[in-house]
């Protein structure tokens, strides 16, 4: 007897779900021939499923998820185009999400040693950087320190020492302990 009430409320409920469900459409425009079309539960799931997978997907490629602890991988090499903007070095990366981000605190001393032979590098030019060696990088920085927003690296060849801003982390899910770079002409 319990069973044969379980069996029929479940029936209830499938039934209220299909009428719930349940469209009806006028087929000749003047209402004389209806047409019931009834969506399945699982066509319902199959949309939501879809639509959720593709926001998840726009949602990880913009770096949206960030803040909750999901990064795209990084490229073992990376490339980006600094160039001078208002006295400084920037760069403009929409892949993370960086419009004209200032170098500063003796990274763009650094930055002007690298660039010294590049014709024209105040309008850009390319730098590759990567946390393993690479064929043909000129520079090397070595993490010193953090000091809760940024953190410090030190150039040997050039002798210098310079703050990487907060923006390193949409690269990088941690500080590297060493950055290896190169700058070209573009």
């Amino acid at each position: 007897m319990m069973m044969r009430s379980a069996n029929q409320a479940l029936e209830a409920i499938e039934n209220r779900w299909r009428d719930f469900l349940s469209l009806k459409a006028d087929v000749g425009g003047m209402g004389s021939e209806t047409m019931k079309q009834t969506i399945r539960p699982w066509q319902v799931l199959a949309a939501v499923v879809v639509l959720g997978a593709v926001a998840a997907s726009v949602a990880y490629y913009k770096g949206a998820l960030q803040p909750f602890g999901v990064y795209r991988p990084a490229n073992a090499l990376m490339v980006i185009a600094p160039y001078r903007y208002a006295g400084t070095w920037v760069i403009d990366d929409p892949t993370v999400g960086l419009n004209r981000e200032p170098f500063v605190s003796g990274i763009p001393e650094m930055i002007d040693e690298m660039v010294k032979d590049i014709p024209d590098a105040d309008k850009g030019f390319r730098l590759l950087f990567s946390t393993q060696p690479f064929p043909g990088y000129t520079h090397r920085l070595t993490w010193r320190r953090g000091d809760g927003t940024g953190n410090w690296y030190y150039c040997e060849q050039l002798q210098k020492e310079g703050w990487l801003c907060p923006g390193l982390f949409r690269y990088y899910r941690a500080a590297p302990r060493e950055i290896y770079a190169k700058a070209e002409k573009k």
